[in-house]
């Protein structure tokens, strides 16, 4: 099962939600856990006479994992030594330490200075346990959650965390976060308010859906009142600096868009604790950036850094020759990864009138050859993404089960969803012929669809409606992607279309996709998990379509919010389940996506001076938190020239 549950996150993505350093993100954050009680238990409240469960963390369902006095993570190595540094290489630039705000490009891995009050692990899909706090209070009801707040946590300056920057992040995040997240949260949390200095309540809307609060309350992050006060900074302006943190890094150094490094805190306050046992290895974490993904494996291969996730299918295949390999002194390893398929695709800009009929999209959407992709470009690597939790129980399969036509027909009923999705095998991508780039079939198909729609071919070959040329853009950063998108290009242009691509430097890139409606199409991985709840509406809820960095397709339909809903009001697993199989169909019924690829594997390549722990987790690689450096072999490789 996949690690992260699905609720609003603050900080800015444009692509998947990121892992932070020390674990897995499932509110959005690492933390770790307390040791201070067993197990639940319940007493009764003497001013309401309700019964309130206090606990070391908090699952949906089933049981946590993990109980309170557990001595470290199945999935570590409690003995891994400290030292050494993890590089790895990223493409781009970057402008800010702010990852909270759509303002600039911000630096590579800055999650990692940040801690919340909660946390999740890489082995338990549903659990989150208590990490910035001792213990939960709440009652069956979940009008409200008590966190009772460890007295030993300390900023990065050695100031004190206290109940009041809890309160403080709140009001923060709310009136200078992001419009995406405010709109979702807004109307969840009535209060927070401060109990004593190491104790503070939510108080939830009566609206709120119940299974989501706790989860939104973890996800508040520690970030200092003192700090903001004295240094004027804001949320929603870019910064040169990172914001105090509580987390194991701070920033040791950076030369803007050449390299940034994180020195773990000799301070640290967390680095006994039992889930942080075995993790946080490395005494420095170094980001090299690269212009483009040929440039950072010349990079690799003369061991200017030494870490890197493949992402490239031809450098897996054909790259992987070079005397380092053949020394022996760098590994290549597919290491296993369980995680839901991630839903990679292009995706449409639903705010361009032209894209807003289904005949052009599904005509644009066959003439992507996956098939020949796949064969010719990848080796055969990848897996054909079909739904937006590929390979799970929440995956729509086959004609909708009598579940989801409880929620369907209504839709249907009022004109909501065409009669055809209670009856249609749930939508997959299109096939093509694998022995030309260009399927001929599919080429008739989408040609007759852009004659239904009015796109006629002139005696130029392009089609026009009301005097204009049907266009589309392919807006790009990556140069990785050219060798994928040109063909596509070439095939659209067979058509009639005039497409091209756009490549354009990451700055642009990021400025481009902050202003909505100035792209046609981009590539967008909309990341979900295993427990899908009000997070979802940051990717395809009407109220964020206007202007959201998830919602980048600008997806608005009155259907999908109601099975939104139907899903974050649910409370038992079948109902998330078949709720996110009705969601997972009707999505993928409107067509807003060409739906690209996915593997199964982490395909990693690194210099021999790291290890890892013999049973990895599913849900993490975890190379950043859980490997460790081999000293000794480090100084062989560096003796013999390796780096």
């Amino acid at each position: 099962m996949a690690k992260t549950q699905q609720h609003p996150h603050a900080p800015r993505s444009k692509a998947a939600v990121q892992t932070q350093q020390l674990g897995l993100s499932k509110w959005g954050m690492l933390l770790a856990g307390s040791a201070l009680a067993i197990g639940a238990a319940s007493m009764l409240r003497a001013d309401s006479h309700e019964e309130v469960i206090i606990s070391h963390g908090y699952t949906n369902f089933g049981e946590l994992k993990y109980p309170a006095d557990m001595a470290h993570l199945d999935y570590v190595n409690p003995d891994a030594p400290k030292g050494g540094e993890m590089s790895l290489w990223t493409q781009g630039t970057f402008d800010t330490f702010n990852n909270f705000t759509r303002e600039g490009a911000t630096a590579a891995g800055t999650t990692i200075l940040y801690e919340s009050l909660m946390t999740a692990t890489a082995d338990d899909p549903y659990g989150s346990y208590c990490y910035l706090c001792t213990t939960i209070e709440y009652p069956e009801s979940k009008d409200w959650v008590i966190f009772n707040l460890r007295d030993d946590v300390t900023f990065s300056d050695g100031s004190a965390f206290t109940a009041e920057d809890v309160v403080f992040f709140h009001e923060l995040i709310m009136d200078q976060g992001l419009p995406e997240y405010v709109a979702v949260v807004e109307g969840y949390i009535e209060k927070v308010e401060v109990l004593d200095t190491h104790r503070v309540q939510f108080t939830f809307t009566p609206e709120a859906p119940r299974r989501d609060v706790i989860g939104i309350a973890g996800s508040n992050r520690a970030f200092s009142k003192a700090w903001f006060a004295e240094t004027g900074a804001r949320l929603d302006e870019s910064t040169d600096v990172p914001f105090l943190g509580t987390g194991a890094y701070v920033l040791g150094s950076y030369d803007t868009n050449r390299n940034v490094v994180y020195q773990r805190d000799p301070n640290w306050w967390g680095a006994e604790h039992p889930m942080n046992v075995g993790q946080a290895n490395f005494d420095s974490i170094r980001y090299e950036y690269f212009s483009d993904s040929a440039a950072a494996f010349e990079a690799f291969k003369a061991g200017e850094y030494t870490f890197r996730q493949e992402s490239s299918s031809l450098q897996w295949a054909t790259g992987y020759e070079f005397p380092a390999i053949e020394n022996g002194w760098v590994r290549k390893e597919e290491l296993p990864d369980g995680t839901i398929g991630s839903a990679q695709a292009f995706i449409f800009n639903l705010r361009e009138e032209r894209f807003q009929d289904p005949k052009v999209r599904e005509a644009i959407r066959l003439m992507f050859n996956f098939e020949w992709s796949n064969e010719t470009l990848f080796y055969g690597l990848y897996d054909r993404v079909e739904s937006f939790w590929q390979n799970t129980d929440l995956q729509a399969r086959g004609v909708p089960s009598e579940g989801e036509l409880a929620l369907l027909q209504p839709l249907v009923d009022e004109g909501l969803l065409d009669a055809s999705i209670l009856t249609d095998e749930a939508v997959l991508p299109p096939t093509s012929n694998a022995s030309r780039p260009t399927d001929r079939s599919n080429l008739r198909r989408a040609s007759a669809l852009l004659d239904e729609a009015g796109w006629i071919a002139g005696d130029d070959g392009m089609r026009r409606k009301d005097g204009q040329v049907l266009e589309v853009e392919f807006l790009s950063a990556s140069p990785g992607f050219d060798r994928i998108i040109n063909p596509y290009v070439e095939s659209l242009q067979r058509l009639g279309v005039d497409a091209t691509l756009n490549r354009v430097d990451f700055a642009q890139y990021v400025e481009r996709l902050d202003a909505p409606s100035d792209f046609d199409i981009v590539n967008h991985t909309m990341t979900q998990g295993f427990e899908p709840g009000s997070g979802m509406r940051q990717w395809f809820g009407s109220e964020t379509a206007a202007d959201s960095s998830r919602n980048l397709m600008g997806l608005e339909d009155p259907a999908v919010d109601r099975l939104l809903t139907n899903v974050i009001n649910a409370t038992g697993l079948e109902e998330v389940i078949t709720g996110s199989q009705a969601i997972d169909r009707v999505l993928r019924a409107k067509g807003f996506w060409v739906p690209q690829w996915y593997k199964s594997t982490h395909t990693v390549a690194y210099y021999d001076i790291y290890e890892y722990p013999e049973n990895l987790p599913p849900f993490l690689l975890g190379h950043t938190s859980f490997w460790w450096y081999n000293a000794e072999r480090a100084e062989e490789l560096r003796a013999a020239g390796a780096f």
